[in-house]
């Protein structure tokens, strides 16, 4: 089967001005040997662009902690029908951003993914956004890719519910996982006793050891989200795009599948469904967490028990340390980066997609 040119199918989108990474000089990824300053080397977002997408693959975009682990396995059993024996969902799913260890060649990765096999439906995980003509646009920090000939999974969350979960996310990684990556000292410098804290000299700065030139306004949370709004907001109405708010899913998790297996083609049977949505239940997630926490790619768990699938809530913002202050501080960045108010609501409050 011949595969579709990698410009082929690119969208006509007018061209807006590039407000999500206003005033940003040049974004972290693409500064060569800035890297090792910036974040530990284990994420590295332009490893999707080079990727040999196949027609018909699905892009599972979310940003962090909004539903991006629910939403590779709600894929995974949708292509499997049910399957409950699985070791490792980043395993079934590859995230197109992850380096498994410092020395690993890209083409180590890009060549096990080509092998994937081809009569079997793949998808891909990123936290990347697309740049305004939907294609990469590395200066801006956007390393997604659109094309017609894909189909696309967006989920979004409340960025308030997001972040306040990102702290102890982060505190979840292993410790072994810096140590692996030289960077031991960089665990230390994530961990905070307070939300407060960690939102006051982690996320407004942009990850330990930024430099302040290439943090872009509101730091973290438009790296994460604002940043992520702004690049797939332009395609939402397009029929291979699925947009999909974490509040949805929770009010209506088998409304939210159901909707996933109908973009992706997927026609379980009766008799598979109930399984299907077992298996992605908050319940079976949480009780077979081991198989969410990215255990067999590295010589170790990359997260520790408990800190892929935590609660599993929303509207709980306020237990993990979120208070109004800092509430009003996310809406007053959101405002100021974010200038679609559409989009803006839709981030906070999901509801119906706006034409």
């Amino acid at each position: 089967r011949s595969r579709p040119p990698h410009r082929r199918g690119r969208p006509a989108i007018k061209r807006r001005p590039l407000l999500h990474r206003a005033r940003q000089p040049e974004h972290s990824f693409s500064r060569p040997g800035l890297g090792d300053d910036i974040m530990v080397n284990w994420f590295q977002p332009p490893l999707q662009t080079k990727v040999e997408y196949r027609q018909g693959d699905t892009i599972i975009a979310v940003p962090a902690k909004s539903g991006t682990t629910w939403t590779m396995n709600i894929f995974h059993q949708l292509k499997t029908g049910g399957d409950p024996d699985f070791k490792d969902i980043y395993a079934e799913v590859p995230w197109s951003e992850f380096k498994e260890g410092p020395d690993q060649p890209d083409e180590e990765l890009l060549e096990r993914w080509k092998k994937m096999p081809a009569d079997v439906p793949r998808a891909f995980k990123t936290h990347s956004s697309p740049g305004p003509e939907g294609t990469p646009l590395p200066e801006m920090g956007c390393f997604a890719t659109y094309r017609e000939d894909l189909k696309y999974i967006v989920v979004m969350r409340n960025p308030e519910e997001a972040i306040v979960s990102f702290k102890p996310f982060i505190e979840s990684h292993n410790p072994k996982a810096f140590e692996y990556w030289g960077e031991p000292e960089m665990r230390e410098k994530f961990l905070k006793p307070t939300f407060q804290a960690f939102f006051d000299e982690c996320v407004l700065p942009g990850f330990p050891n930024m430099p302040p030139e290439i943090v872009p306004p509101g730091g973290l949370l438009t790296m994460l989200f604002f940043g992520f709004v702004n690049g797939w907001w332009p395609l939402r109405n397009k029929p291979n795009v699925l947009f999909l708010h974490f509040s949805e899913m929770k009010a209506d998790h088998e409304g939210s599948v159901r909707k996933i297996a109908k973009h992706c083609g997927f026609e379980p049977t009766e008799e598979q469904w109930p399984k299907i949505l077992e298996y992605t239940s908050f319940a079976w997630m949480k009780e077979n967490q081991a198989k969410f926490e990215v255990g067999t790619l590295m010589p170790f768990p990359f997260i520790l028990p408990g800190g892929m699938v935590r609660k599993g809530a929303q509207g709980k913002a306020a237990e993990d340390g979120m208070s109004p202050e800092i509430q009003a501080v996310i809406k007053d960045w959101a405002e100021k980066m974010v200038p679609d108010e559409a989009a803006r609501k839709w981030l906070f409050e999901g509801g119906a997609l706006p034409p």
